[in-house]
């Protein structure tokens, strides 16, 4: 198959080709439940370039030369001899982990902590190539609404949004607010799933006034450009107490400081983004009762909630799409912020 395939990391992120688009062995089904996914779109995510800077080399147990993409689509090609949950030929998404399905976490519906996982794209082969290993247990049949190629950063992006805009809505009511971080990748996402969720008025603080205009037609109620002065500003929109949930996509520069400035006192602090650092003094924790939560890429279950969003149209990506050749293109065009929304390769 072709596949795009890193092999040296590039710490700085200066050279012109992360990875090379060439000949690489085929994936096989040989276990019970495995499943060879044809990949019709794979997700560019930033996540992709921090695997070029090394960041997750000491995180998880990655070989070059390896295949990154952990947001994945496509159709059922291969099967093991005992999947009966879907069929060659069927259009699926694929939830970004491979477990059992059986240990206690994942019946908890905690399957980003199953104990024994693969994540490909992450620690194992992904999609930026023709086809996938996967295993039956994360794939979900889409319905005919859906294309792989206009659904594939839902299993990570869509997720992870979905995920804190979910935990976000079951504590919002209406007359309250919520100010979410960075109307990009992710962002564009989340505020579509809390204005599906919840009736709580939307913020949005992004550096991009073409980003904060393409938010406003997704569910914002209020956009503010990510100025010195935006907290201020947020304040001023809620009666100068501040949010009862922020969401921040950011996690990087002064968007932490400033994010947990703008939550209200006894309200959550949901953090995504990841670069910075969260300081808080203890006394300020104790006496402001405010919430820190972490968020991981959703469960099996969420992503099928997700789905049930976007085939009814109450959710949809800002998509651009590449040819799977194009990979250092699509990758470069990410790190250069020049395009809104998610880039998807299709081989």
């Amino acid at each position: 198959m072709k596949a795009a395939v890193l092999h040296d990391y590039d710490l700085d992120l200066l050279r012109p080709e992360w990875v090379r688009y060439e000949d690489y062995p085929d994936p096989r089904a040989e276990k019970p439940h495995d499943v060879i996914v044809r990949i019709g779109g794979a997700g560019v995510c930033r996540t992709d370039l921090h695997i070029i800077e090394g960041i997750w080399r000491d995180k998880v147990d990655i070989e070059l030369p390896y295949i990154m993409g952990h947001e994945n689509a496509g159709w059922v090609e291969e099967i093991g001899s005992a999947v009966e949950g879907v069929s060659i030929g069927d259009a699926v998404i694929v939830h970004p982990l491979v477990t059992s399905g059986h240990c206690l976490a994942c019946r908890r519906d905690n399957d980003m902590h199953a104990e024994e996982n693969s994540f490909p794209g992450i620690n194992a082969n992904g999609g930026y190539a023709e086809f996938l290993l996967t295993s039956e247990t994360s794939l979900i049949k889409l319905p005919e609404s859906l294309a792989p190629k206009d659904v594939a950063p839902y299993t990570d992006a869509g997720l992870t949004a979905y995920r804190a805009a979910k935990k976000a809505s079951k504590h919002l009511v209406p007359g309250q607010y919520a100010v979410i971080i960075g109307a990009g990748g992710l962002g564009h996402i989340g505020v579509q799933v809390l204005a599906a969720l919840s009736a709580a008025e939307i913020i949005v603080v992004d550096l991009s006034p073409r980003a904060l205009e393409m938010i406003a037609t997704m569910g914002a109620h209020h956009t503010v450009v990510a100025g010195d002065d935006w907290v201020e500003e947020v304040l001023a929109l809620t009666n100068g107490h501040g949010a009862e949930a922020v969401i921040d996509f950011v996690g990087e520069g002064d968007a932490i400081v400033k994010g947990l400035a703008a939550t209200r006192e006894d309200g959550y602090y949901y953090i995504v983004g990841y670069g910075g650092k969260i300081e808080v003094p203890a006394i300020d924790m104790i006496i402001s009762e405010k919430t820190i939560v972490g968020n991981l890429v959703g469960s099996y279950p969420e992503l099928v909630e997700l789905m049930a969003l976007a085939d009814r149209g109450l959710v949809r990506l800002d998509t651009h799409e590449y040819r799977l050749s194009e990979a250092n293109k699509a990758l470069h065009d990410l790190n250069a912020g020049a395009f809104t929304g998610r880039a998807v390769l299709i081989p």
